[in-house]
C-alpha cells in the first residue's frame, strides 16, 4: 500500500493510497467544506458540500467519498464549486425551519457557519415550512425536526460507535426524518443506553440536551473519533 503523489489546489501531495480526497486535503492543510463527515464513521456522502473537481472529467465527485490515486490532480476551489455550495447551502435552510436567532446551537452550528463563510445572507428559493414537530419523551435529551439537515451522522454514531442501533431514518424525499426503532417515541426505545454520542454528532440544533442554553450547546465532537481510534488501537484491552 504504498504512497500516492496527487496535486490538490497547485500543490503537489503525498497520500496513502485508500485514503479519500478529503482526507488527503485535510492532512495537509487544505480545508473542504462538509456537514455529513465525521471522524469515526465511515462516510456517506450526503451533504454533497465537499464535491471537487478532478481533472479529466466533467462530474464533481464528493472528496469524502472518493479516493486517491497516483497523478490525480483535483480542485477544492473554483466559482463552480462556489455556485454549488452556496446553493446547497440555501437549499437546507429552505426545506426545514432554520430559525437561528431561536435555536440553542446559534453560534455553535456547523450549517450557520458554513453559511456565514460561503457568504450566504438570503435564500433565493421558496421556503417549504414543513409540519415537524419535536420528540421530548427521553429523559433529558430532545430531538427538533425541524432543525434536522439529514446528515445522518447520528444514526451513524449510534450505530457504529455506541452499537445500539436505536436511530434511523425514515421517509423519502422531503418525508425523510430520523426515528427511534421503529418509529417509537424516543423516550420508549429499548435500545437507547442515553449515550448521548447522538447529540455530538448533531451539527445543528436538531439534538439537544434539555435545559440548555445557548452557551452550554458547544460540543467536542473529536471524543467521538478519540473513542474510535482507541477502540481500533486496543488501547483499552489489558
Amino acid at each position: 500500500m504504498g504512497a500516492k503523489t496527487l496535486i490538490i489546489d497547485g500543490q503537489t501531495v503525498s497520500a496513502e493510497n485508500h485514503v479519500t480526497i478529503l482526507q488527503a486535503a485535510t492532512d495537509n492543510g487544505i480545508t473542504i467544506p462538509t456537514l455529513c463527515h465525521l471522524d469515526g464513521v465511515y462516510d456517506v456522502g450526503a451533504c454533497r458540500l465537499c464535491l471537487v473537481e478532478v481533472k479529466g472529467s466533467t462530474k464533481l465527485f464528493s472528496a469524502c467519498t472518493t479516493r486517491v490515486y497516483e497523478g490525480m490532480e483535483v480542485t477544492t476551489q473554483s466559482e463552480r464549486l462556489k455556485k454549488y455550495r452556496r446553493m446547497t447551502i440555501e437549499l437546507l435552510f429552505a426545506e426545514r425551519n432554520h430559525v437561528c436567532a431561536v435555536c440553542v446551537a446559534n453560534g455553535h452550528c456547523e450549517l450557520q457557519a458554513l453559511a456565514t463563510s460561503l457568504g450566504m445572507d438570503h435564500v433565493r428559493y421558496d421556503y417549504c415550512f414543513p409540519k415537524w414537530g419535536m420528540d421530548l419523551t427521553h429523559p433529558f435529551l430532545g430531538m427538533d425536526d425541524n432543525r434536522c439537515i439529514l446528515c445522518t451522522r447520528c444514526v451513524r454514531a449510534c450505530w457504529h460507535i455506541e452499537g445500539a442501533g436505536t436511530k434511523n431514518v425514515a421517509g423519502r424525499g422531503s418525508k425523510s426524518h430520523i426515528i427511534s426503532d421503529l418509529n417509537e417515541p424516543w423516550g420508549d426505545s429499548e435500545t437507547c443506553t442515553s449515550c448521548a454520542k447522538c447529540l455530538l454528532s448533531c451539527p445543528t440544533g436538531a439534538l439537544f440536551h434539555k435545559g440548555d442554553t445557548v452557551g452550554e450547546s458547544e460540543r467536542d465532537r473529536s471524543k467521538l473519533g478519540y473513542i474510535v481510534n482507541a477502540r481500533e488501537k486496543q488501547q483499552w484491552i489489558v
